[in-house]
């Protein structure tokens, strides 16, 4: 991290992390911080799902719930932002305080529950931006206390099919109950069927990723790989938050309930990615999320599988430098082992990763 940096995030964690957070967007809407020299590098553009990405690295959604900066973000020296997750009526989400820093970890625990300004309010501001370029991705989700989740769904899809980049079925977070049943098989049948038909209708069809839970056996990962394949679904992002709680520094915190992410999360998302690429095959696209906060980590979700990677929580730790860190550190790699493309680097550690416990 830079001098600046160090500066701006003990500055941030003076105050509580929403807080912080809030700060930080209405930093980013007025111009600050300026992020580092924007990398161009054709070796690290990566073609998928009919998208061109300047870069694999993107924002993970959580960050912009409400698509606020995502213009800004990309700024920053992403290649893609994923705004949400929106829920069709606003709402506030669970009780604060909900979102807890372990520092020594670098992880947090949140359980946000979705709050967001409902889709009204995501579709005026991406309407306003159309024409601006850069590919920006939607997650959408379903509120609480609705009677019909995947209806909700196919709400989102229908929404924001005119102005995503491509569209996320969020169904893997851990803080809004029942919502992770929904990765069953057959309740992920119906809702990938239903969602597929709403594209159809819809005035444009953008790619649909599914988001899916690090906390996930074998045998459901299974089912989950052959409804994808079946219902023809654009891509997998692996993944969401954990429930688990590895061994962590950070003992406090780790007793409150809610979604684990940042640098703990790494190992088990990774070989949850590895397993779904086996099980999809070469062709499919998938988005490695978890623990990405270095250009090393961000490389080796690709040796695992993925095609693009994501972060939010490494930012947290790495200051609004760090996407630029990791794409010039992406192209220096490129040049020094003479790659052409970044495709020539995944699945090279995809054996290893299969081979490591899921436990």
């Amino acid at each position: 991290m830079s001098v600046l940096d160090r500066i701006g995030q003990k500055l941030l964690f003076t105050f509580d992390p929403e807080t912080a957070h809030g700060l930080s967007i209405a930093a980013l809407r007025c111009g600050l911080p300026g992020g580092a020299r924007t990398v161009r590098d054709t070796r690290l553009k990566v073609s998928l799902c009919g998208l061109n990405f300047p870069n694999p690295l993107g924002m993970a959604a959580g960050y912009d719930k409400n698509a606020e900066v995502p213009d800004a973000l990309l700024g920053l020296g992403f290649g893609f932002a994923e705004v949400g997750t929106v829920t069709p009526l606003p709402q506030a989400g669970n009780p604060k305080p909900r979102i807890f820093r372990l520092t020594s970890d670098e992880a947090v625990i949140n359980r946000l529950g979705f709050n967001n300004e409902g889709h009204a309010a995501a579709e005026k501001r991406l309407v306003a931006r159309l024409g601006r370029g850069g590919i920006v991705g939607v997650n959408i989700g379903a509120n609480k206390d609705s009677t019909d989740r995947v209806g909700d769904y196919e709400s989102g899809v229908s929404r924001f099919a005119p102005y995503a980049s491509y569209l996320t079925v969020n169904i893997s977070s851990p803080n809004t109950p029942g919502l992770r049943t929904m990765q069953a098989r057959e309740q992920l049948g119906e809702l990938l069927s239903r969602v597929r038909a709403a594209r159809t209708a819809a005035s444009a069809q953008p790619p649909i990723f599914l988001k899916i839970a690090p906390d996930l056996v074998e045998a459901e990962l299974e089912d989950i790989a052959a409804e994808v394949i079946e219902k023809q679904i654009d891509g997998i992002i692996v993944s969401n938050t954990t429930i688990s709680r590895p061994a962590l520094r950070s003992n406090d915190a780790a007793r409150e309930t809610g979604g684990l992410s940042g640098k703990p999360l790494f190992e088990r998302s990774t070989i949850v990615l590895a397993r779904m690429r086996k099980l999809l095959g070469p062709e499919m696209a998938i988005i490695g999320v978890g623990g990405v906060n270095s250009m090393e980590t961000a490389l080796e979700k690709i040796r695992a599988g993925a095609d693009l990677v994501q972060l939010y929580t490494g930012m947290i730790y790495g200051g609004p430098a760090l996407p630029g860190r990791i794409v010039a550190g992406m192209a220096r790699f490129a040049e020094t082992e003479k790659l052409k493309s970044m495709r020539e680097l995944r699945d090279s550690h995809l054996d290893r990763w299969v081979s490591k416990p899921l436990s």
